[in-house]
């Protein structure tokens, strides 16, 4: 196998860039993002390539673009919160850069194998709170994001319908515990900079929040809560992310039977209020009042337009892993990268 990741700066491109030297089935693997991303430690049988670009450039997409690839890992975007808030900008890279992307493919290695990351933002409120979502409800989304999101979906979804790539579209839950590193712009747009570029530092994504709330006062620091204790979220831990898009990586194309490459990843549903008690169980009443409650009315009206309950079934049929406790995310962050304290 020869593998590119986009966005390989951001948490989930490292880890999953991490888990792929581990399991040594890879000859080469690339990592590309706006700012050269790390590579994995002791990349033993396996060549990874770091490479600094801007997927919006033809030249550049004409350089990493080659033929000998045989799976792409597209993790590429502007997040929630910066894609509404610069809609152009989203646009750029959300839509444009991913199109340039998938049609250099199609060009270059026909049948390509594509994991595309998706979101269940795509939808926007369901039709009645805790109504289960699943893969036949109509997207309709209340995000500039979700729109951008669910355009590149249709495309992939068409060009795997006419053999032109192979797709594997996953929709990602808020990803829970996203302490080490944040997601990186695909665009090298000087107005990106408000996003993160080192470890630790949240994301464009409204739901960044979500990952602050644990990794700061983890780290012995203050973190903002700008929803209300009340909001729900759809989350899976960064391990099982992880482990599933290995598998998207490796279903055949026979077993989507339905003709659509479009999955909903199984996550669990939680309160902020219940995530709050799964900080102060394994932090302890320290941590808990490094929180400081201030609402911020944009954040709050894009998470809330984000549905909270799914059924999974066919990820589920597909093999795809459910997702543990939120008790046992945390511990496994602290295992993984300890509290960050000295």
């Amino acid at each position: 196998m020869n593998i590119l990741i986009t966005g390989a700066g951001g948490f989930i491109g490292q880890a999953l860039a991490a888990a792929l030297v581990r399991e040594a089935k890879a000859a080469t693997i690339t990592l590309t993002d706006v700012v050269e991303p790390a590579a994995p430690p002791k990349p033993m049988r396996t060549t990874v390539r770091c490479v600094q670009g801007d997927l919006a450039s033809e030249a550049f997409c004409d350089s990493l673009l080659t033929k000998d690839l045989t799976h792409v890992f597209l993790l590429h975007g502007i997040m929630s919160g910066a894609a509404e808030a610069d809609l152009d900008l989203g646009i750029k890279v959300n839509m444009d850069a991913t199109r340039k992307v998938l049609d250099n493919l199609r060009t270059v290695t026909p049948g390509v194998r594509i994991i595309f990351t998706s979101t269940t933002a795509v939808y926007g409120p369901p039709p009645k709170p805790g109504f289960p979502l699943t893969e036949a409800n109509t997207p309709c989304p209340g995000s500039s994001y979700g729109a951008q999101k669910l355009i590149s979906e249709t495309l992939l979804n068409d060009y795997s319908r006419r053999r032109l790539l192979d797709g594997r579209i996953v929709r990602l839950p808020t990803v829970s515990a996203n302490f080490a590193f944040g997601q990186r712009l695909g665009t090298t747009n000087p107005r990106s900079l408000q996003v993160l570029v080192r470890p630790g530092k949240p994301t464009g994504a409204a739901s960044s929040f979500a990952s602050g709330i644990f990794r700061e006062p983890l780290n012995g620091q203050k973190s903002v809560l700008p929803v209300s204790k009340d909001l729900s979220l759809w989350i899976c831990s960064p391990r099982t992310i992880v482990q599933n898009l290995l598998h998207a990586r490796d279903i055949p194309a026979e077993a989507y039977q339905d003709g659509s490459r479009v999955v909903n990843l199984p996550g669990v549903t939680v309160t902020i209020k219940e995530m709050l008690e799964a900080l102060k169980a394994i932090g302890g009443q320290e941590a808990l009042e490094l929180i400081e409650e201030r609402r911020d009315a944009p954040t709050e009206r894009i998470v809330k337009s984000w549905p909270t309950t799914f059924d999974t079934l066919k990820g589920k049929q597909l093999g795809f892993a459910e997702d543990g406790t939120l008790a046992q995310t945390l511990k496994d962050y602290i295992e993984d990268y300890g509290t960050g304290k000295t």
